[in-house]
């Protein structure tokens, strides 16, 4: 097998998951990040996301000298014959992707690419990116492909390793094969297509999961009106293999890394465009009137009516965007816990995956170190993230802890009848008044 040298530009999620896994496949894979202390840890072999078997990748190939971390981008690139941009592309003004760190990764290696080397986007770019990229290179003997990634938190090291598709995007048909020569011997689909396609299609993708889980929260309010159990009703559809059970689960809202970054990306490209997409725009305010109705519900549950919850001390069980990941970013749990903190409430939360991260939510909320703190006193209780030990947690001991017997469980997780057994009521998202109460 040809070992080829790939260099890695950013150490995030993507990034050193691409590293590791492609070091792993038999690639020299040096990953640059400009963070000198995340450099120095990952040489150790520590691995500070939550990820299974990414800790282990890492090390294996630290021992195996397949797999390097440096902080000078410019070296790391020197002799690469394919580099990977794997770098953060937030949501900037008007909710277009902020491409600042990979244009400017651009202008710092143009002048050490190695000749006829490939300059991969591997990060969520919009439509357009390779060609701006190509452009602030100004090399035509590099080329510039977009190989997007599909990783997701909890399944990344699984998913790279057993992809549902490899789609590869590039105007020189030979630079996309080499690209796609990384990959060779994982089984999966290989879609080739131009840059524009394959910059589209990861938008597409988040987008069209976003709409799933906007129109399972949609249905939820219309299984509770007619006092049907959406779990039975998706389940029912979930079965039919053109509409498939994935991502049809109702909860807090959709969120993290990607969902609401890219479908705000897709729609301001849509906007510029001129291109009418109705169905974005209304995936979008659905995520966000869903949050709002939840929160109105555990409102109308804690106060006598006048819509405040100034004083009133709440249990939130579970702080990541989902479970399996310590990511906080653009969770829908910290997303309703502020409108919470908006109307006044005391904010007690737990989650598993924070204990040793420890983050500053002080201005939000207080962090306990176990759930039964956060339970103690608490006016009611709020599951927003679907850790299974909640799911375990002893809750007849909870029933005493808490000052009432109010769960809310966004994620319907829970058993309804063992919490009904402990005193304690369960309104799920969705269920049925009997299961409820």
């Amino acid at each position: 097998m040809q070992i080829r040298r790939v260099a890695v530009v950013g150490t995030g999620y993507v990034g050193l998951t691409t590293g590791a896994c492609l070091a792993t496949l038999g690639n020299r894979v040096v990953c640059a990040d400009t963070d000198r202390h995340k450099v120095e840890r990952l040489r150790r072999g520590e691995v500070d996301i939550l990820e299974p078997r990414l800790p282990e990748l890492v090390r294996e190939g630290l021992d195996s000298g397949r797999l390097e971390f440096v902080q000078d981008t410019r070296a790391a690139v020197a002799d690469a014959d394919v580099v990977f941009l794997c770098l953060p592309t937030p949501m900037g003004v008007g909710g277009a992707a902020d491409l600042a760190a990979v244009e400017a990764v651009a202008d710092q290696i143009r002048d050490r690419l190695p000749h006829g080397s490939v300059v991969v986007n591997k990060s969520t770019v919009p439509v357009g990116t390779a060609e701006r990229v190509a452009a602030l290179l100004d090399r035509p003997d590099v080329a510039v492909v977009s190989n997007p990634e599909f990783l997701r938190e909890g399944y990344a090291v699984r998913d790279f390793l057993h992809p549902d598709r490899i789609v590869v995007g590039a105007a020189d048909p030979d630079a996309a094969r080499r690209v796609a020569d990384l990959y060779a011997g994982l089984d999966a689909p290989l879609v080739l297509t131009d840059a524009a396609g394959a910059e589209l299609a990861k938008y597409a993708a988040n987008f069209f999961l976003a709409m799933k889980l906007s129109f399972a929260n949609n249905l939820a309010t219309l299984c509770e009106h007619f006092g049907a159990d959406v779990d039975d009703v998706l389940t029912g559809i979930g079965h039919d293999p053109r509409i498939g059970s994935a991502f049809l689960k109702p909860g807090p809202g959709w969120g993290g890394s990607c969902l609401p970054k890219d479908t705000h990306a897709l729609l301001t490209i849509c906007q510029e465009s001129g291109v009418d997409f109705p169905l974005l725009g209304a995936t979008i305010e659905t995520n966000v009137e869903h949050q709002r109705r939840l929160v109105e519900r555990v409102v109308a549950g804690c106060t006598p009516g006048d819509g405040s919850l100034r004083g009133v001390r709440l249990a939130v069980l579970g702080l990541a965007f989902k479970a399996g990941t310590s990511d906080l970013r653009d969770s829908p749990a910290l997303a309703i816990a502020r409108l919470l903190k908006e109307r006044g409430a005391e904010l007690h939360a737990y989650d598993p995956a924070l204990r040793e991260t420890r983050p500053d939510l002080s201005d939000l909320l207080t962090l306990t170190d176990t759930p039964e703190e956060a339970l103690r006193g608490a006016r009611a209780c709020l599951v927003l993230t679907e850790w299974p030990e909640f799911r375990d947690l002893d809750w007849e001991r909870a029933a005493g802890l808490l000052g009432s017997p109010a769960v809310y469980d966004f994620r319907n997780l829970l058993d309804p009848d063992r919490l009904r057994r402990a005193g304690l009521s369960c309104e799920g998202i969705g269920r049925t008044l009997a299961m409820a109460r």
